[in-house]
């Protein structure tokens, strides 16, 4: 039997439907937007995991291309190959809200698939398949702490609107992405134009009051026709076990973490556990898995201890103080702009690259084929972390982190019209201990205006933590990477010294409310001028030009009738110019063109060759050309490259001529000047009249 219910959500009405397909999945349903439609499915394997200590979910988002009314354009004419970016992305939006409400020790395998069925071209999909993952997973037998909903919230031209047609998010000062139970957010993901916290607070929270009725339609959803969930029991722990090695610890935890060294505290939490489980002996040995979950959660409780009951952080750091920082620029010679951040014990390297519109990323996506004129790629290599592995290519955490970074610096950039170049970053991570994401933003920055990219105004970036028990909250400022792992928020916020231009919230507990997210936004504001004041001492605007081997771009315009000229049969013209001058020429239908060359030589020359082709003749000017063919009344001289024109017999000389062949011949040089350009385009020419003139 078929279950529908249905809200307002924003302009549109929003449809949840289940019973209908995929009945053999634990959770289905079919989430309706306008004629925007996702199925989103979850299954959970009935058997545990045996010795996996956290939760073994995955969740996969699909865009088929028939749901545009389109074939893919690859060879295979098939959905194929690894996931787009904005797949990937939208994944790791369906996950980070819903993994903090599985219940804990929870160790089945579980999959949350959604996929795209038809895409109206306004309403983005995205939304659609967070909403439908949690409405999946209330109608299952999975247990699991919703329902929780989600909303785009833009602000265009001053209001707030919800989820608004795609056409209209590029116009909006604020697009973020919220999700929220009916009492708090879980979490938000998004950018804006240098917009002020309040602002973004007000948006936060209006997206939130919009997704409650989201809610109520899952509830009632699950009443009619909700699975009973199944039954449940976390891991039973051994206390008595678990107070042993607590008592044969004693003060030594405390005193490993306390070592302010991220590979120092490391290596003395390490040999403490061997030490442990040599204490133990034999039943250490035999329970050799039981005795690190402790370990760890004694550590977890050791760290949160510290900061709620003793004031204190793992490093000796003051609640909001922010680590060492330390920026150079121009630290490589040939890239086109380089730059080497260091805060504490994370460091990246920002490289910059700038290239024609040719190096534009084009790419198809459900919407048609987009141009992207901006990429920022984001390398974790396991050495910054001090591990061996395998190198392979960027992981979903390495597109995630690449997003935010995009996001951050984006709205700073120039317009295209003004700094007609694109631009690649590049970060490559070489040590991290907190937010090497926050790190490519702040070299990023350096590494723009290191090579003459007229950035609007500069943009730093922090991470912010949060401790909470009870009442008793703590938030942190420029959080290490133990202090993430053992805290309960990673919220990062980007800016400049006006204010924010992206930010990403996750937690790991049920909910945050508008009071602590205002604090961790306004401690995130005063740690992001700090860092803007460091990235500002190392270089204070951006470089007046850019570097010698940056291709230097040359804009003409030309008649567009000359186009075909320029390109040749088949194009042959326009890449013998290409190669023989070392150039690359972009030419659109308006006469433009675009030479991208490595010197001024080559430029010039690409210049004078295309001039060459497209100059038209002018009345009263003088040419030299080229006889190509003589008849009994004139001879035909041809002034520019395709250009002919009649020198008539009476205009051969000074004197009079009886036959043409007596003063020019096929192949002969002349210098002649125009005298007419009639509306036929016939043009006539006269060598008299250079003669007459002296010239």
């Amino acid at each position: 039997m078929e279950h529908i219910v249905d809200t307002q959500l924003g302009d549109e009405r929003i449809v949840i439907s289940t019973g209908k397909v995929a009945k053999q999945a634990s959770g289905a349903v079919v989430v309706r937007y306008g004629e925007t439609v996702v199925l989103v499915t979850v299954v959970a394997a009935q058997e545990p995991l045996t010795g996996t200590d956290f939760l073994p979910l995955t969740v996969e988002y699909q865009e088929k291309i028939y749901a545009a009314g389109r074939i893919p354009g690859n060879y295979f004419r098939r959905e194929v190959g690894r996931p787009s970016e904005k797949e990937i992305l939208t994944s790791r939006l369906i996950d980070r809200p819903i993994r903090p409400l599985f219940p804990k020790g929870f160790a089945c395998e579980t999959q949350v698939i959604a996929t795209v069925l038809s895409m109206d071209q306004v309403h983005d999909p995205d939304i659609l398949a967070m909403i439908g993952a949690s409405a999946a997973l209330e109608i299952s037998d999975i247990p699991f702490n919703g329902p929780i909903a989600s909303c785009r919230v833009c602000r265009i031209d001053g209001a707030l609107v919800i989820n608004p047609p795609m056409n209209l998010e590029a116009k909006s000062d604020i697009n973020i992405i919220i999700a929220g139970s009916k009492t708090g957010v879980v979490m938000v993901e998004g950018g804006s134009r240098e917009v002020a916290e309040a602002d973004m607070l007000e948006a936060i929270f209006f997206g939130h009051e919009a997704l409650k009725p989201v809610i109520d339609i899952q509830e009632t959803l699950k009443q009619a026709c909700g699975k009973p969930k199944r039954s449940f029991d976390p891991p039973k722990k051994d206390e008595a076990f678990a107070e042993t090695i607590r008592k044969a610890i004693g003060d030594r935890l405390k005193q490993a973490i306390l070592i302010p060294g991220k590979m120092d505290r490391h290596t003395a939490l390490r040999r403490l556990k061997a030490d442990l489980l040599s204490e133990l002996g034999e039943e250490g040995l035999m329970r050799k898995e039981e005795v690190a979950a402790v370990f760890d959660d004694l550590k977890k409780e050791t760290c949160r201890h510290l900061i709620l009951k003793e004031g204190k952080r793992i490093d000796g750091r003051n609640f909001d103080e922010i680590r060492p920082i330390t920026c150079e620029v121009g630290i490589l010679p040939r890239p086109h702009g380089s730059a080497l951040f260091t805060r504490g014990e994370t460091q990246v390297l920002g490289v910059l690259t700038l290239g024609s519109s040719q190096d534009e990323q084009r790419i198809e996506t459900l919407s048609g084929e987009e141009s992207r004129p901006f990429m920022l790629h984001y390398n974790f290599p396991p050495f910054s972390v001090g591990e061996v592995k395998r190198l392979g290519g960027p992981s979903r955490r390495d597109i995630g982190h690449g997003g935010l970074s995009t996001r951050a610096l984006e709205s700073v950039l120039p317009d295209k019209k003004d700094f007609d170049y694109t631009i690649r970053l590049v970060s490559e991570v070489l040590e991290s201990n907190g937010s090497s994401s926050m790190g490519t933003v702040c070299a990023g920055t350096l590494a723009l205006m290191d090579g003459g990219v007229p950035i609007k105004a500069p943009v730093a970036g922090i991470a912010m933590g949060l401790v909470k028990e009870g009442d008793q909250v703590v938030i942190l400022s420029d959080i290490l990477g133990d202090e993430d792992h053992t805290g309960d928020m990673d919220f990062k916020v980007t800016g400049t010294s006006t204010g924010i231009t992206a930010l990403q919230m996750d937690i790991k507990i049920l909910e945050l409310d508008r009071g602590i997210l205002e604090r961790a936004l306004n401690q995130a504001r005063e740690g992001r001028l700090h860092i803007l004041g460091k990235l500002l001492e190392c270089i204070d605007k951006p470089r007046a030009r850019i570097s010698p081997y940056a291709p230097a771009i040359t804009t003409i315009k030309i008649n567009p009738d000359k186009i075909r000229d320029i390109i040749g049969p088949g194009g042959k013209m326009i890449r013998s110019i290409q190669s023989e001058t070392n150039t690359r020429i972009e030419i659109d239908d308006s006469g433009t063109v675009k030479i991208a060359a490595l010197n001024k030589e080559d430029g010039e020359a690409a210049i004078k060759r295309i001039n060459g082709l497209t100059m038209e003749a002018e009345v009263g000017k003088v040419y030299e050309g080229t006889v190509v063919r003589v008849t009994d009344f004139g001879a035909f001289v041809q002034i520019l490259p395709g250009t002919d024109g009649l020198v008539h017999i009476s205009q051969l000389s000074t004197r009079r001529v009886t036959h043409v062949s007596d003063v020019v011949k096929e192949g002969d040089k002349i210098k002649v000047k125009v005298l007419e350009i009639q509306k036929d385009g016939k043009i006539r020419l006269s060598h008299k009249a250079v003669l007459e003139e002296g010239l």
